[in-house]
């Protein structure tokens, strides 16, 4: 059986405020966060993960971003 991304009017009540700041900040929820938001706690720890990778720090942007590509290679990670 194929799990299905969350469409936003099906949201479980627990995701709701997550997913809406996600979209607010980035004006879309990708297909990855519609499938984490199946899991509120997964939706809500994740986006706080990749906001922290991703704020402003002793690594360049352009080297966070290589070192998440190499990642998904070593990984076998197709997405």
């Amino acid at each position: 059986m194929p799990i299905r991304p969350v469409e936003k009017e099906h949201l479980p009540e627990q995701a709701r405020a997550a997913y809406e700041e996600i979209e607010r900040r980035t004006g879309r929820v990708s297909t990855f966060y519609r499938m984490l938001a199946h899991k509120p706690e997964i939706l809500r720890t994740f986006d706080a993960f990749y906001r922290a990778v991703w704020a402003p720090g002793a690594l360049p942007p352009k080297l966070k971003e290589l070192a998440y590509l190499r990642a998904s290679i070593l990984n076998g990670c197709a997405y």
